[in-house]
């Protein structure tokens, strides 16, 4: 329990940014799902329009500091590798 009315806001402003985070996190991972469901379906078009979607919003939890920059820059080049690969 925080004793000080400072540290109990800040568990409060803590909980919060979890939740947000935490919404984020798992909404990016559900844009990567789909790119990869669409590679593993084997159509091209499918994961090329998925990677298009699921770039920008995995940028943008880098800019929101929920992935670090190279975490995100190496998912993004990993999965684009795959789609590539697709014949």
């Amino acid at each position: 329990m925080a004793n000080t009315t400072q540290s109990a806001k800040r568990a409060r402003q803590n909980e919060k940014r979890f939740a947000i985070n935490k919404a984020r996190r798992s909404r990016i991972r559900t844009y990567i799902r789909k790119v990869e469901e669409a590679i593993a379906s084997g159509d091209k078009e499918a994961a090329t329009n998925a990677l298009k979607t699921a770039q920008p919003e995995l940028m943008r939890g880098v800019t929101k500091g929920v992935f670090h920059k190279n975490t995100a820059s190496r998912k993004m080049s990993r999965l684009s590798a795959r789609v590539k690969a697709l014949g």
